[in-house]
């Protein structure tokens, strides 16, 4: 091999390495980012749940119309 392909290869290794570096960040950013919002559907889950067993203090009759 000459000296003008393996300067070639040693620019397209280090173009693949940065390339998968940063990738590699992007995924962990986004591995973050997925945990914060599944705790926080959890959360809401939750508390929806709660909600969902709270009976009201009336009845759907008793209830006044959105006209009134």
């Amino acid at each position: 091999m000459n000296d003008e392909i393996i300067e070639r290869l040693e620019l397209k290794l280090a173009f693949l390495e940065r390339a998968n570096h940063e990738l590699s960040d992007v995924v962990y950013r986004q591995q973050r980012e997925l945990a914060v919002l599944q705790a926080r559907v959890q959360a809401f889950a939750i508390r929806l749940q709660d909600l969902a067993q709270v009976q009201p203090g009336w009845t759907h009759e008793e209830e006044k119309p959105p006209h009134y």
